[in-house]
């Protein structure tokens, strides 16, 4: 409680117009753009002059070896640091001059161990979101194959989950996170390593899932390909440069990095 609150600039004027066609053509914005970005943690430097373009309605993922960048980049899109030189923008606005709380408001994250709070099923699926009807919690449970839950107890989504999400496994709490981001009105959707704790049938199931969501735009950071070999678009980063961009099949040919990774994760063939 004692640390300050993060404080906007004077030069904030900007708000992001949650109206804006989410489709793709070519007068839509992308929904993030990074442009010449550079960042450092202190004297060591991230990223070094890094291009993405991310259309909207689109899943992407970020891959690469660990301390690539991938992770900081999300970090950077929330506004939690502010890129050394370049700029970064979304929905076709510079992050800069947009209010902290709008843009986040935008914007839904879902890490590797998301956390679930002591109380209901309910409580937990709606954690920063406006009203949903108790039809729209059972239907984005039934999408993440959490339906089950449902039937734990007969408080159905009443039914406490305990400290910490005792009541669940850490596949279930995962899954529960993802369907909290899909059950937001957030337009974009941020995956760090969140299928990391999925067997490969759910895994597969959010997979699909998110490939119909086509009024979200998913930015996925994972290490498994199996997650994102469908992606419309993958950006491969090593040093904190894109060294490859493209689908699954076209980087397996082009990027000895990515034919790398894809073998670790038994994925060399299309």
């Amino acid at each position: 409680m004692d640390i300050p609150e993060e404080k906007d600039p004077d030069t904030v004027v900007t708000t992001i117009n949650e109206h804006m066609p989410l489709v793709h053509s070519s007068p839509c914005p992308p929904a993030v753009e990074f442009q010449h970005v550079y960042f450092s943690y202190g004297s060591k430097p991230i990223l070094r002059d890094l291009n993405l373009s991310i259309s909207q309605g689109s899943v992407t993922a970020l891959v690469g070896p660990s301390g690539a960048g991938k992770s900081t980049i999300l970090q950077l899109i929330e506004r939690f640091y502010v890129p050394s030189s370049g700029n970064i923008n979304v929905l076709g606005n510079d992050i800069t001059t947009c209010d902290r709380d709008d843009l986040r408001s935008h914007i839904a994250y879902v890490e590797q161990d998301s956390p679930a709070l002591s109380g209901s099923l309910r409580e937990n699926l709606l954690l920063g979101s406006t009203y949903r009807s108790d039809d729209e919690c059972r239907q984005v449970l039934e999408s993440v194959n959490l339906s089950h839950l449902l039937d734990r107890s007969d408080k159905g989504l009443d039914m406490q989950v305990g400290e910490n999400g005792i009541m669940l496994s850490g596949g279930e709490r995962q899954r529960l996170a993802i369907a909290r981001a899909l059950l937001s009105t957030a337009k974009i959707i941020l995956l760090n390593e969140a299928t990391a704790n999925l067997d490969a049938d759910n895994e597969q199931l959010v997979t699909q899932l998110l490939e119909q969501a086509e009024d979200r735009t998913f930015i996925i950071v994972t290490h498994q390909l199996t997650t994102v070999r469908n992606a419309e678009m993958i950006y491969v980063l090593s040093n904190g440069h894109v060294i490859g961009e493209g689908k699954h099949d076209h980087l397996l040919k082009t990027v000895p990095l990515y034919y790398m990774l894809a073998k670790n994760s038994s994925l060399r063939r299309p």
